[in-house]
């Protein structure tokens, strides 16, 4: 039964929390909308408090109305197989995909504007989230991995829209700040009606939160649906007239690199280069915000570079031995066109980044020990022989060095991985299930 405003039941952590977050709301409104007229971004803001323009929703069907929340460009790639499968599901409803960063709405308009309404989530403020219910008007709000926003939820209880975490993950890092408000968690879980969750480990640890049991489901990652659709040979062949490639020069492609990671691919690069000394390194922070540290280390380091937006297939061809990549959404063409892959965010502890990405070009994967967010694909590569750990950058320049040098090894491992993506899809199709169970429920 939904939650009325005047509930004295309503659990006083929840209370607290929206007790808090009025508070600093209140407190930033004003910085933040000065803010935002003078850089231009008014609309933005609009966006963040919910007050979305009515032409945004003209013509969709009052009564089907599926809203999709994905925080940013990777949660988007999940948005995007979802709508895919819902698509199919439930055709004739209106999909509407909101995200919180610039870099993932920016990635959901260029990708996925023909097929959902993409706008920017309201912040957790009880206002602006009200609002925003209010004028989007859901059946079911679903939001992915780890977006739980109490406020937001807790409106849409009250409001009988159906909620749901689909492609569902609490990671092990995270689970500790999670068990410390517990009893917030409890309270706002307990109004969600159903949680899709990557793993075993996913559903236990959302469990231990709060999550009732009996609405808890293990279905996969929807993250490894739409791979197979991004290799294109025309794709292949136009980063290799963009980049350059050397004749016979080894490519190492560094993706999605984070924390330290950055100054590692550089010493393993130096590395490389030592077997190698035509090689091409193309490294892409995990954030852009970091392209301009990574030129820094590169000077420093006496390597020469070129930004990715500085190269065009009109002349301006590449001649320096390192590319840094300051574009969105070009990492997956990236890999097209390397010999050798490393994925981030696993030689720091942040849980890895998604290796079938790379695999699914048939390219040799390698990571740090760090790979909790994507425990299974690890496992898959592992098994199939496509993928390597490495503990550190010595350590990934000798296993480089090693797949390049024995005769066939780097096509036995890129064929590997390759054949591990087929095995890993089909989670899309089940996370839309439970969506669509929801909104004919």
């Amino acid at each position: 039964m939904p939650f009325k405003d005047h509930d004295p039941a309503r659990p006083i952590a929840y209370l607290a929390y929206r007790a808090l977050t009025t508070s600093v709301f209140a407190a930033a409104v004003a910085p933040l909308w000065l803010y935002a007229k003078a850089s231009g971004r008014g609309g933005d803001l609009t966006h963040r408090l919910g007050r979305y323009p009515p032409s945004l929703f003209a013509g969709m069907p009052a009564d089907r109305r599926i809203w999709l929340h994905a925080a940013s460009v990777g949660e988007v790639s999940v948005a995007a197989a979802i709508i895919d499968a819902l698509a199919h599901a439930l055709p004739g409803w209106a999909l509407i995909l909101s995200t919180t960063t610039e870099q993932g709405q920016a990635v959901a308009r260029e990708t996925l504007a023909h097929r959902a309404t993409c706008l920017y989530a309201p912040v957790d403020f009880i206002g602006a989230v009200n609002h925003a219910l209010g004028v989007v008007r859901p059946r079911v709000l679903a939001c992915i991995e780890t977006e739980i926003w109490p406020n937001w939820l807790m409106a849409a209880r009250r409001r009988g829209v159906r909620t749901a975490l689909v492609n569902g993950r609490v990671s092990i890092r995270s689970i500790g700040g999670y068990l410390r408000i517990r009893p917030l968690m409890r309270a706002v879980l307990a109004g969600v009606d159903a949680f899709s969750m990557i793993s075993d480990e996913d559903a236990q640890r959302v469990r231990r939160i709060g999550a009732p049991l009996d609405r808890i489901v293990v279905n996969g990652n929807a993250k490894f649906d739409r791979l197979a659709h991004a290799v294109d040979p025309a794709i292949r062949a136009a980063m290799q007239r963009l980049f350059c490639v050397p004749d016979g020069g080894p490519v190492f492609v560094a993706g999605s690199t984070r924390g330290d990671e950055p100054a590692m691919m550089i010493e393993a690069f130096r590395g490389i280069r030592q077997r190698f000394g035509d090689a091409l390194m193309i490294i892409a922070p995990r954030h852009l915000e970091r392209v301009r540290a990574i030129a820094e280390r590169l000077r420093a380091q006496g390597l020469a570079y070129h930004f990715r937006t500085e190269l065009d297939a009109g002349g301006n061809g590449r001649r320096a031995p390192v590319v840094i990549l300051d574009t969105v959404g070009e990492l997956s063409a990236a890999y097209s066109i390397a010999d050798v892959v490393f994925c981030g965010g696993s030689l720091v502890p942040l849980g890895g980044q998604n290796v079938l990405e790379a695999a699914v070009w048939g390219k040799p994967v390698f990571y740090g020990p760090s790979m909790e967010d994507f425990a299974d694909a690890r496992q898959l590569l592992e098994r199939s022989g496509g993928g390597v750990r490495v503990e550190n950058a010595a350590d990934l320049a000798r296993a480089i060095i090693d797949c390049l040098t024995v005769p066939g090894r780097a096509e036995a491992m890129g064929r590997a991985a390759a054949a591990t993506v087929p095995i890993a899809t089909g989670a899309a199709r089940k996370h839309a299930a439970v969506i669509r169970r929801l909104a004919l429920d």
